[in-house]
């Protein structure tokens, strides 16, 4: 078995980001700073910024995410979408409300054309979300 699981990189923020998510989406987050590693060479003004994330919720959700360290150039995201879908409408619609709190809706959370529901936006840390409601079969 394979899995496939986004890795968001953030600018000194991505403790603040990961906690929001887990906030949203629900679930485990193991957070796991620089300073972890004394072997490891990195930047002191790096000791408590975030290296590793990882978050896991209960319904088989995974998103991980990462510091960029000081003196590696940091590229804000663009040309990719993270997408959540599920049957269950109350679970997408709070995960929706979540994530769009504070920010801003590209396509608003309705109807689609081709049923269920879906919406897109880019929510306070930059990131694009597709979110849909699919249509039981």
């Amino acid at each position: 078995m394979a899995i496939l699981t986004p890795y968001l990189s953030f600018r000194d923020n991505a403790r603040e980001a990961m906690t929001f998510y887990q906030s949203v989406l629900g679930g485990k987050l193991d957070l796991v700073e620089f300073s972890s590693f004394p072997g490891m060479p990195h930047d002191p003004a790096d000791a408590t910024k975030i290296m590793h994330s990882w978050l896991a919720t209960d319904d088989g959700m995974v998103l991980a995410g990462s510091d960029t360290p000081t003196g590696m150039d940091f590229q804000p995201p663009q040309n990719i979408s993270i997408s959540v879908s599920g049957e269950d409408e109350a679970r997408m619609q709070a995960i929706w409300d979540g994530l769009s709190d504070r920010g801003t809706v590209t396509i608003p959370f309705e109807a689609a054309p081709w049923g269920g529901l879906f919406g897109m936006l880019v929510d306070r840390y930059g990131m694009s979300w597709m979110v849909t409601v699919d249509v039981a079969t």
